[in-house]
């Protein structure tokens, strides 16, 4: 079925546009991680049930799904520093990284079982090993370093983890980083060789097939223009094809809002009243992406830096070996950009539609207390190309500008949650908002955004199907054995779901399992 919507039509007629009217049980909106995982979880939990979806783009994970609109780290807080803040002591927490952890592993289970299946297909096409690593320099930052080590090391999900503030482990590890260093600065890596690489567009067609094949009705190039409740309970969507002009309305039992930066928007109309207060504020972004065969070779890691002072969480540098098509390439950034868009194919009134009487005060307290932040974002939006290579080198020294292209990545709306009174919080991470009755849900925000996917659809599922979900759970647990218990504190149970998920996934070789650290074990020198 989405093999059909996608292919072009002769709209040269002169006819009047048309309408027509569909009942589903469930409709999604969006075509991208979100909605298919969500769709995949419901095909096998009652295959019966009618499902839709709607994409107004002409292609499946056309926005933060794409590859090369995300950095697609499969993030589990192995290398990203943000997660695992410095508290005034000295000390570093690591709750954040732990959880985030904890969620990737729930994705990599289901992918898994979902291999198993037969849902997905070959899993190096989405999937595939790549080490995660963390890189500072200066006195001060390694020794946030190795106090974020020490504190993660002993934690049952970062086992293997490795630590090295030596110059020749440095050029091993990471040897395109190494060349022309002036190894008088003090430099310290964290690595975790068993990281990986994810492309989520790869992985949302592949579960938009499955749904295709099992009966789901796939639309694209249909823009969901209102959402509203009927007095029988269902909500009505209006849907515009946007190549015909033809008005399409929907009546569905539930609906799920996974439309990125839209997302917003769409609750907004829904008069939800869980949605009041909510804001987003659009932070796009840049990458510089290596064409040089001979550099892309040189380098097989995910190396993640220090976020620069005022910048937004999503902007932290990172130093990119990715997986796209079977090709692999190298990315650094991102260097942050402001437009007024909520989507890469968005409009530019999308932020100031989004301001409501309800959320104004809201945005305005985080606009007064963000001042950072805009000094960052015009430093960003002002910046030469020369600027740009001044700090790709920092990761690598020897950089010339020759080697690399600037690309547009995807456009990330960092939510603003309602506080106390009036006030709002931009917020980095993502938040499910649910009506009461459970009849829609919506996702917003940004990172570690798509690497949760199937814990936050799992959320969805439990909170808006609460009166199934007891009757679902044992299923799920046969998909996903981890679910009501915690990993990190489950050791055996870590390493059986860790080492089957490695080997159906191909990731690693069936002997090549977590290793196991001893309690006395040094960190590498």
């Amino acid at each position: 079925m989405a093999k059909h919507d996608e292919r072009k039509r002769d709209d040269s007629t002169d006819r009047a546009p048309t309408s027509t009217e569909q009942s589903v049980d469930v409709a999604l909106i969006g075509a991208g991680i979100m909605s298919a995982t969500l769709g995949a979880l419901l095909s096998e939990l009652e295959p019966n049930w009618s499902v839709a979806l709607y994409e107004r783009l002409n292609a499946a994970a056309a926005e933060s799904s794409d590859p090369w609109n995300n950095a697609g780290t499969g993030h589990s807080a192995l290398c990203e520093l943000n997660y695992t803040p410095q508290q005034p002591d000295g000390s570093v927490a690591v709750d954040k990284a732990v959880e985030i952890n904890e969620r990737f592993q729930v994705s990599r289970q289901y992918w898994a079982y979902a291999v198993d299946k037969g849902i997905l297909s070959n899993p190096k096409d989405f999937i595939n090993p790549i080490p995660h690593m963390s890189f500072v320099h200066g006195e001060d930052s390694v020794k946030y370093l190795r106090a974020r080590y020490d504190a993660l090391a002993s934690q049952t999900l970062f086992e293997g983890m490795e630590y090295t503030e030596d110059k020749h482990a440095f050029s091993e590890w990471v040897p395109l980083m190494a060349q022309g260093r002036d190894f008088s600065d003090p430099v310290a890596l964290n690595r975790f060789d068993l990281g990986t690489d994810v492309d989520f567009g790869a992985l949302t067609r592949q579960l938009l097939t499955y749904l295709g094949t099992a009966g789901c009705d796939i639309r694209f190039g249909h823009e969901v223009r209102d959402v509203r409740k009927e007095n029988d309970g269902r909500w009505k969507l209006t849907i515009r094809n946007i190549r015909t002009g033809d008005k399409r309305i929907v009546r569905a039992r539930f609906v799920f809002v996974g439309a990125g930066g839209g997302a917003l928007s769409l609750l907004q109309k829904s008069g939800i009243k869980e949605i009041k207060g909510f804001g987003g504020f659009p932070v796009s972004g840049q990458f510089l992406r290596c064409t040089n065969p001979d550099l892309i070779a040189a380098h097989n890691a995910k190396v993640y830096g220090k976020a620069a002072v005022g910048a937004p969480p999503m902007s932290v540098p990172h130093l990119d070996t990715r997986v796209i098509g079977g090709n692999r390439g190298l990315l650094f950034g991102p260097y942050a950009g402001w437009t007024p868009k909520f989507l890469k194919e968005g409009h530019l009134s999308d932020l100031f539609l989004s301001v409501k009487p309800n959320n104004v005060f809201q945005m305005m307290s985080v606009g007064l207390h963000e001042m950072g932040l805009t000094k960052y974002l015009v430093e960003q939006v002002l910046q030469s190309n020369d600027t740009r290579i001044g700090a790709l080198a920092e990761f690598v020294p020897e950089a010339e500008a020759s080697d690399w292209e600037l690309i547009t990545a995807g456009q990330r709306v960092q939510m603003i949650r309602p506080g106390k009174e009036t006030k709002g919080t931009l917020e980095l991470g993502t938040a499910i908002v649910a009506a009461e009755d459970g009849t829609i849900a919506g996702l917003l925000g940004a990172s570690p955004g798509a690497s949760t996917c199937v814990s936050a659809m799992l959320e969805v599922l439990e909170r808006c199907f609460g009166d199934r979900y007891q009757k679902w759970e044992k299923d799920l647990q046969g998909a996903i054995p981890s679910i009501g218990q915690s990993l990190n504190e489950n050791a055996s149970l870590y390493r059986e779901v860790w080492d089957h998920s490695n080997k159906v996934l191909k990731l690693t070789t069936q002997e090549d399992t977590v290793p196991a650290v001893p309690e006395d074990a040094e960190p590498a020198t």
